[in-house]
């Protein structure tokens, strides 16, 4: 069993949207990730990494003004951006979030901290930071369900760099 989480190093944006394309290999209808970090940590390409693996070939941008985009996969993807969202809106705002979340689709949600926990049940929570230059850390902590698979998929990361190290730190 891991710790409380695994962190993973990326070092440029390919790498981070293949770690995307990994995770998403993992996750299932119904599935939330919930990815929290600063501006340009690499949320966004992290994402479309992951709709690239789900079956999703056109663009995706965050929806930062629209709060939500749909996309059309294996399933549906629905890529939130709370960047902008007023949380003393109240619920309301939300506009029937919660459906879509607990539903056939695999849910996104960037600054999903902005949403204090409201709907987030067993979610994949990513806490994104910058480690300098274009390197990433990324520390998943899996919900229950998913944590053994989780630490057995993504220990398993190799970048394949000539004589670098994997990207994973243990």
């Amino acid at each position: 069993m891991m710790s409380s989480a695994l962190t993973v190093i990326t070092r440029s944006e390919g790498e981070t949207r293949r770690l995307g394309a990994r995770v998403a290999a993992l996750l299932e209808p119904g599935d939330i990730l919930a990815l929290i970090g600063e501006l340009g940590t690499g949320k966004t390409r992290f994402i479309e990494g992951a709709c690239r693996r789900l079956g999703y070939a056109g663009r995706v941008r965050s929806p930062s003004y629209t709060l939500l985009n749909i996309y059309k996969g294996h399933c549906p993807i629905y890529h939130f951006d709370l960047y902008r969202w007023d949380p003393a809106g109240g619920e309301e705002d939300l506009g029937g979030w919660e459906e879509l979340m607990e539903g056939d689709g695999i849910s996104m949600i960037e600054w999903a901290d902005r949403l204090e926990g409201k709907f987030l049940r067993e979610t994949i929570s990513i806490h994104i930071a910058h480690v300098g230059g274009s390197h990433r850390r990324f520390e998943f902590h899996p919900a229950p369900p998913h944590r053994e698979q989780f630490e057995a998929h993504l220990a398993a990361v190799q970048w394949k760099r000539d004589g670098q190290d994997d990207g994973i730190e243990h």
